[in-house]
């Protein structure tokens, strides 16, 4: 059975219920963030916006703005809108976070151009604020995935062509957020080879945006032994640079910018005592 979800009847939306032609077995999050900026390690959440459907038809949906303890460059106003003055009595992003995290356990995670920045950064927030926050296990489905491997435009121009009408509330994270639900809706309905449920959407997603986290950048995955990915040892074992070059691996530590998750990882190659390399002179067994 589908999903209907009805949107408010206003000038900004389609005058008609949502469709998602699946079936939920668990409940699916749209999310949205406007930030400070795009760095992950220094920007702050300013405005979080999600619509949570579930497998019985409810619909729970909620905006909240943040003061993110920081200036808000002009730049980023000039996005989204939102100014010093608009959150000075808001309260900070680590307030809410516990509770956040429990409204979206259990639950699959969807939005525009989610895998690429909100997920990176509600993950840094969450971090900051000493609280877990688990991807295992939950379907990602991304409307950006899905336009730029059919259409290649952006949010404003997926409304103007899936449904027919200008995104007059961009970058406003609950506009954002519901237009992007109506979107995928609109997808769904057009395109016939992209898969109607979820794993199907998961995957479809995955292949062609696959979500990597700042390990996954650096190193490829602990089966595959972790191997560089990047940098002046891309293509070498980290253990063997451990072994034979620690400088590096201590100067990786120390950097500003490094994500905490890749410090750990080089930390523990680090105190892995390694075998030493076999001698020449040793022979064959």
């Amino acid at each position: 059975m589908a999903l209907t979800v009805v949107v408010p009847e206003r000038r900004y939306y389609l005058p008609r219920p949502m469709r998602l032609p699946f079936e939920l077995d668990r409940p699916l999050v749209f999310f949205d963030l406007e930030t400070t900026g795009l760095d992950m390690k220094n920007d702050r959440i300013v405005e979080l916006a999600f619509i949570k459907l579930t497998p019985h038809g409810d619909v729970l949906e909620r905006v909240r703005r943040f003061n993110p303890g920081i200036p808000i460059p002009p730049e980023a106003t000039a996005v989204h809108g939102i100014t010093d003055a608009d959150v000075a009595d808001e309260i900070p992003f680590c307030r809410t976070a516990r509770n956040l995290v429990e409204i979206l356990e259990g639950c699959d995670l969807a939005g525009f151009n989610i895998k690429r920045f909100d997920i990176h950064m509600l993950i840094h927030e969450l971090k900051r604020c000493q609280v877990e926050f688990s991807l295992a296990g939950r379907r990602i489905l991304d409307m950006q995935t899905i336009f730029h491997r059919e259409e290649r435009r952006d949010l404003s121009a997926a409304a103007k062509f899936y449904l027919g009408r200008e995104h007059e509330e961009a970058h406003t994270a609950l506009g954002d957020i519901r237009t992007s639900a109506a979107v995928l809706s609109a997808q769904l309905e057009r395109y016939p080879d992209v898969p109607s449920d979820l794993d199907g959407l998961h995957e479809y997603c995955e292949e062609f945006a696959p979500f990597r986290t700042e390990v996954d950048r650096w190193f490829s995955s602990p089966e595959e032994g972790r191997v560089f990915r990047r940098g002046k040892h891309k293509g070498r074992a980290l253990a063997d640079v451990a072994r034979e070059a620690p400088d590096y691996l201590q100067w990786m530590m120390g950097a500003d910018d490094m994500d905490e998750d890749v410090i750990a990882v080089v930390r523990e190659a680090l105190d892995t005592p390694a075998p030493p390399p076999p001698s020449p002179d040793e022979p064959n067994r």
